[in-house]
């Protein structure tokens, strides 16, 4: 997010208990938590069902349209701007290892907006 907010890209947090319970938490202690903790900048959302019956609609859309929900605590998935899920990670994979999938969708993003704005 600190890298590429600037550009159009954003991250989104949203917590769940579903794994291992590791997220008890009311929503403004596991907010408080994550940003003391890994300084994240981002929007954490309540907590939410990511799989299974209840799932929140928007993690529903993302599982259908990938194809896997997720396992474990801190998956990601990458959505263009038109919201078409292009990549999924598990909790194993760095954040690091995934950036070189998000900048061509940043860098395109840049690209379609000062051409439209040209014309």
């Amino acid at each position: 997010q600190r890298d590429l907010g600037p550009n159009h890209f954003n991250v989104l947090g949203f917590p769940c208990n579903q794994f291992g319970s590791q997220e008890p938490g009311s929503d403004q202690e596991i907010e408080s938590f994550v940003r003391k903790t890994y300084k994240v900048s981002f929007p954490m959302f309540s907590k939410i069902a990511v799989k299974g019956i209840g799932t929140n609609a928007a993690f529903k859309y993302l599982i259908d349209a990938f194809g896997k929900e997720p396992d474990w605590n801190f998956w990601k998935y990458l959505v263009d701007v038109n919201g078409k899920v292009v990549s999924a990670w598990g909790p194993t994979v760095s954040i690091e290892k995934i950036k070189p999938h998000i900048t061509p969708l940043v860098r395109q993003l840049i690209i379609s907006r000062k051409i439209g704005r040209a014309h």
